[in-house]
């Protein structure tokens, strides 16, 4: 089933959400309709419990070059609305980030200033090896301002954010893989089989559990080690009371493959 809009599309596609930034003409550049949207999308999205992946694409064979700067031109520059579609862009790009169902960027051509802070907004990355990742805003005097400052250190560390940053220099997949930007990257030819073989890896797995996984990582960048511990305790806690533990441990000594409930 897809759901089509003049900016982005949603394609339900069995347990996998399928989401397409649909303007190739201007290399997908955002909107603020498209963020509109999309924010709805990710809600729809993660409230879905048929739903165990959601994965972000370009059309036209690239992924993001940012934010439409024919629109920002024409008009947001020199008003209030320029700071509100900052804030809308760092609210999509949260949401993205914090949502339960895990998210996988599919990245090809331009992954550019917003198009990046989309990328890194993910759960995984995948890139074709010819793609042209960065942030690319100080090219332009601008400043990103949804996610890269806490998103990114926590990625690859303090001085290889600085050096994309503040240089706003652009890396193939392949370089972007060495800088632990991204989870793997393949030829383009191979991009499709890359994902659809990690996508693999992910909707056979309990979604309570997936769920509980992903929000313990996120929150623990920033928490203390007690802190941790005890959040950790609190979740094999919940883990080892869930259907689906019960399930997966029935499932393993019965040799049979485990049917998710997802609670």
């Amino acid at each position: 089933m897809a759901i089509d809009t003049d900016h982005i599309v949603l394609e339900k596609d069995g347990q996998v959400a399928r989401v397409w930034l649909n303007r190739p003409h201007k290399l997908n550049a955002v909107t603020p309709e498209l963020l509109y949207r999309l924010d709805e999308i990710i809600v729809e999205v993660d409230n879905d419990p048929d739903l165990r992946v959601l994965v972000l694409r370009g059309r036209g064979g690239t992924f993001c070059s940012g934010f439409d700067l024919d629109v920002l031109q024409a008009d947001y520059v020199g008003s209030t609305t320029a700071m509100d579609v900052a804030v809308l862009s760092a609210k999509v790009c949260d949401r993205l980030y914090s949502m339960n169902t895990p998210s996988v960027a599919v990245l090809e051509g331009f992954v550019t200033a917003g198009g990046f802070e989309l990328m890194i907004s993910c759960d995984f990355a995948l890139a074709a090896e010819d793609a042209k990742i960065g942030d690319f805003h100080i090219r332009r005097a601008l400043f990103g301002g949804a996610g890269p400052i806490y998103r990114l250190p926590r990625m690859i560390g303090i001085r290889k954010t600085k050096e994309l940053m503040l240089t706003g220099k652009l890396l193939s997949g392949k370089e972007a893989e060495d800088f632990d930007l991204i989870n793997a990257s393949a030829p383009a030819d191979q991009l499709d089989k890359l994902c659809e073989d990690f996508i693999a890896q992910l909707v056979d797995k309990s979604p309570f559990t997936m769920k509980l996984t992903k929000m313990c990582i996120d929150r623990g960048l920033d928490a203390d080690i007690q802190s941790l511990m005890v959040m950790e305790h609190l979740a094999v806690g919940n883990a080892l009371q869930s259907e689906d533990a019960k399930e997966g441990v029935a499932a393993f000594l019965e040799k049979r493959e485990p049917k998710w409930v997802g609670r």
